[in-house]
């Protein structure tokens, strides 16, 4: 098994290399993206940026190149993270029930019940949900400021982590269980994926959100593009937050979800 698996990383790598020589010199002014090509007039910069808000009501240049212009990509970069979590899940996660000892007394993360943690409690009870909602708006304006879904769904996941470092995994397992944060996965990758599947069953091509104005009910092609984009968003996010911390719930219980660190 080695040599086979050394074989298909050659075999990889060698492709990999191969096809580089393709590409064109780094920072070339005859590249394709510098508009190189030979009677493709505008390059493909100077059109994202004189024509991207133009066409899709978006004036984040980044969010449209990464949610519409190559969603492609970005879908199966979500795809990726998913991919990573579930795999992880597979390997760590323990799934047999067998009650086990505690070498220490687990402290009761409780401000009641805790002083040793009273402060570290209350001080997380008012920043969790400062952080909570500041996430929501990085997702929900992610298309017209920085932010998007993968930095607001980083930013919702890493509020539930921290929900397990100031008390323990079981209290932040009691407000995202195993099931929640699967299920909220696969939700998140449907949601993407639905708005391409969508623009097909309206006669246009997977990803085309202009054909979403028929159901969206907006004021032409580009703002429809633009409330697809925020569709996709919130997908990511989803699908972010998730497996952020699925991983760490494994990770910091050795696949148990007990305990913790």
């Amino acid at each position: 098994m080695k040599w086979l698996a050394l074989l298909a990383v050659c075999a990889t790598g060698s492709l990999l290399i191969y096809g580089v020589s393709d590409f064109p010199d780094w920072g070339s002014a005859n590249s394709p993206a510098n508009g190189g090509v030979e009677g493709a007039g505008a390059s493909i910069s100077e059109v994202f940026i004189e024509e991207t808000e133009t066409l899709t009501k978006v004036p984040n240049i980044v969010t449209a190149v990464l949610a519409d212009y190559r969603g492609y990509d970005t879908m199966f970069e979500t795809v990726v993270i998913f991919a990573a979590g579930m795999a992880i899940f597979a390997i760590i996660r323990v799934m047999r029930d067998t009650e086990q000892t505690q070498d220490k007394t687990q402290l009761d993360s409780s401000v009641d019940g805790d002083h040793q943690r009273i402060i570290v409690g209350t001080t997380c009870r008012i920043l969790i949900p400062v952080i909570q909602l500041f996430a929501l708006y990085v997702v929900a304006h992610g298309h017209h400021s920085p932010g998007g879904g993968f930095q607001g769904g980083v930013i919702l996941g890493a509020s539930f982590i921290l929900i397990g470092l100031a008390g323990n995994l079981e209290t932040a397992m009691q407000r995202f269980s195993e099931k929640q944060f699967v299920s909220m996965a696969c939700i998140g990758i449907f949601i993407y994926a639905g708005f391409g599947l969508l623009g097909q069953f309206l006669g246009g091509d997977f990803l085309e959100y202009g054909v979403l104005q028929k159901v969206l009910l907006t004021d032409g092609e580009p703002m429809a593009r633009s409330h697809s984009m925020l569709g996709v968003e919130i997908g990511v996010a989803l699908t972010v937050t998730a497996i952020m911390f699925a991983i760490y719930a494994n990770l910091a219980s050795k696949g148990e979800l007990k305990n913790g660190l």
